[in-house]
């Protein structure tokens, strides 16, 4: 979820940790399923593009919902993988390409989507760049929606701004990320915060499920306890913190010119 400065040896470990959970960030479907609802009228089997899609749980949903053509684009094979299978168990490998591809350097032409999706990915590039990039990627009047972790109040504890501003310095307030929209060149259709079940039910929990195994697994890897510090930390922190931040869903059109 955040950019942790990790070693080679820790990044093994961290997608030990994440392989095969539901989802690698906060959401859930009732949550991708209210996001589509401000959008659905506006779309007709629309491309889209969902940007660092992860296991794909949302992608699932997505095409069950649009009917269109998914292309789900991510920079860790083995998350297609569990998407490929997902897609097959559910009959809609027609309609789903997994494309093995960097956000950072996205490789289409101009106005190929309808719709950009991304749950948990913007931070990668950040708001401004990350619309930036996408802008031309839409066709006229298209769309874009995406979870980016928000302030929800001010007069923050000195502990969760320090893990913040040091794992994620771009975090913003909700004002301060609809301005950031607005400046791309889009207008805010809506936005909303993400339940707290959606921290917990597919993304904490089984992660808390995995450690005791992996703790076993690690015990004599100082840098692997490390990193299975770093999630019970960040667990923690959510515990003590959540009124102060959360997931928020933006969704957004392209202004007209």
């Amino acid at each position: 979820m955040a950019d942790l400065g990790l070693t080679d040896r820790q990044m093994q470990v961290f997608f030990d940790v994440h392989h095969d959970l539901p989802r690698q960030g906060p959401g859930s479907r009732k949550s991708t399923e209210r996001a589509y609802a401000h959008i659905s009228g506006r779309l007709h089997e629309p491309d889209v593009l969902d940007v660092g899609c992860g296991p794909g749980a949302q992608t699932i949903c997505l095409a069950e919902l649009s009917r269109g053509r998914i292309t789900a684009l991510d920079n860790h094979a083995p998350f297609l993988e569990q998407l490929r299978r997902r897609a097959a168990a559910a009959k809609l490998e027609g309609r789903i390409t997994p494309l093995l591809a960097d956000m950072n350097r996205l490789p289409f032409r101009k106005e190929s989507f309808d719709l950009i999706w991304a749950e948990g990915s913007i931070y990668i590039v950040g708001v401004e760049q990350g619309l930036a990039s996408w802008r031309p990627l839409l066709r006229k009047q298209g769309l874009a929606a995406f979870t980016e972790v928000s302030w929800l109040q001010g007069d923050r504890p000195m502990e969760l701004e320090a893990f913040w501003r040091q794992v994620y310095p771009g975090i913003a307030s909700i004002p301060e990320t609809l301005r950031k929209i607005e400046s791309a060149g889009f207008t805010v259709i809506a936005n909303f915060t993400l339940p707290d079940g959606d921290w917990w039910n597919e993304y904490y929990a089984p992660i808390e499920g995995k450690l005791p195994a992996l703790r076993k697994k690690y015990a004599d890897d100082p840098e692997a306890q490390q990193v299975l510090k770093m999630e019970e930390d960040e667990m923690d922190l959510h515990r003590r913190y959540s009124p102060w931040y959360g997931y928020v869903f933006y969704i957004a059109e392209e202004a007209s010119a």
